[in-house]
């Protein structure tokens, strides 16, 4: 076994696993890896045992639970303090998503699917009127999910540099001390805004479940603010690192690039293959957490009682036992289950929304900007640490 390798690592190349892994594919499923604690966790790298474990009760997602990893200082900082639908388990988890898989079906992102392709329209013409070049992650790919996920919950956009600011300062702030203000910040607002609301109902998802606060089993106010908080950030973050780092591996892969466009206007299914090849290949979410509330024996290794489990997205989604030539951006292959959502009573519940954002915009961007290349060169772009989730910090675009 292997436990000399440190988790979580910065990647070398923005759309490929850390190189520092490598040594951990030879002990696949399962490694051991050390935390920045010096504490060392079972790392998951294999497919097939992913998914067994994601779908195993004896993994927990409490975060208050005894054993649960932080692989980094500033999760430790904010470890305890409650995380809705993420950090909990069932049947609290099962009220939760209860409660919010209408606003999530398939059914109501089509609804909503003329409302982001006019959010995405807007965008776009402010930029093609500005003129080339253009800054693409703030000019088009985090307003696109800022813009729909505030209209979903019912948050005002105006506040959208303020809640950026402190998502940005939650997810990869320079020190622990960010981290906790961050998230202070961000449930003060929200603590507002439910008041405010209470007082001047809207017609976003927040104001309905206010309004079902007086039911059994609705939430109160400290869960309102938890399930906002997750929502607000996953809804928007996750989104506008896939279209800049999409666009960005899209921009240094010419050849596919090149028979993406050529293809979109004859072929409409080839928009989603190619978002779900990108969601495979990019795997910008790496490293869910969980810990083991009983021994599990999987694949020829026990995982005891208390120890913690860290699910490596990169490397199970380039898994060889599941996939075909892995290393390849490839979205005429057949095996599509990529685990970039999870998998299990966990699996991401906005993975509609976030489908129709991506394949929305991408098509808009590449079919109105056909001239569309990066302004400078590859190696000068910055893109995010391995600690927090991975897109690029900045996309200097010209066309």
């Amino acid at each position: 076994m292997t436990e000399s390798v440190a988790f979580p690592q910065d990647r070398t190349c923005p759309y490929h696993p850390p190189a520092a892994y490598e040594p951990l594919l030879d002990d696949r499923p399962l490694s051991k890896v050390t935390l920045f604690d010096g504490r060392s966790v079972w790392l998951v790298t294999g497919h097939a045992a992913a998914r067994e474990l994601l779908a195993d009760p004896r993994l927990s997602s409490d975060r208050e639970t005894e054993g649960f990893p932080a692989p980094t200082e500033r999760f430790a900082r904010v470890r305890t303090k409650r995380v809705a639908l993420i950090g909990v388990d069932d049947p609290e988890h099962n009220t939760q998503r209860r409660m919010l898989i209408p606003s999530f079906s398939v059914k109501r992102i089509n609804e909503l699917r003329p409302r982001i392709q006019e959010t995405v329209d807007q965008l776009l013409d402010t930029m093609i009127e500005k003129g080339s070049p253009a800054e693409l992650v703030n000019a088009f790919a985090l307003p696109v999910p800022s813009m729909v996920i505030c209209a979903l919950l019912g948050v005002p956009y105006d506040d959208h540099v303020f809640f950026e600011e402190q998502s940005r300062r939650l997810l990869r702030g320079p020190t622990s001390e960010d981290t906790e203000d961050a998230r202070d910040q961000l449930e003060a607002y929200f603590h507002t805004l439910i008041g405010k609301k209470r007082r001047d109902p809207g017609d976003g998802l927040l104001d309905e479940l206010i309004a079902r606060q007086q039911e059994a089993g609705a939430p109160d106010s400290e869960e309102l603010v938890s399930l906002a908080t997750i929502l607000l950030i996953a809804g928007h973050e996750t989104t506008a690192n896939m279209i800049s780092l999409g666009t960005f591996t899209l921009l240094q892969h010419p050849e596919r690039f090149a028979e993406l466009r050529a293809g979109l206007g004859a072929e409409p299914a080839l928009m989603p293959a190619a978002v779900e090849e990108l969601l495979r290949f990019l795997s910008i979410a790496e490293g869910m957490l969980r810990v083991a509330k009983e021994d599990i024996e999987i694949q020829g290794s026990t995982i005891r009682a208390d120890d913690g489990v860290v699910f490596s997205t990169s490397l199970i989604n380039r898994d060889t036992a599941a996939f075909d030539a892995p290393e390849e951006l490839d979205w005429h292959r057949t095996n599509r289950h990529h685990l970039a959502f999870g998998f299990g009573i966990h699996q991401c519940l906005g993975q509609n929304l976030a489908r129709a954002e991506l394949e929305i915009a991408m098509r808009a961007l590449f079919d109105r900007l056909p001239g569309l290349r990066l302004a400078v060169p590859a190696e000068d772009i910055p893109f995010k640490p391995g600690d927090t989730i991975q897109g690029m910090i900045e996309l200097p675009v010209a066309w």
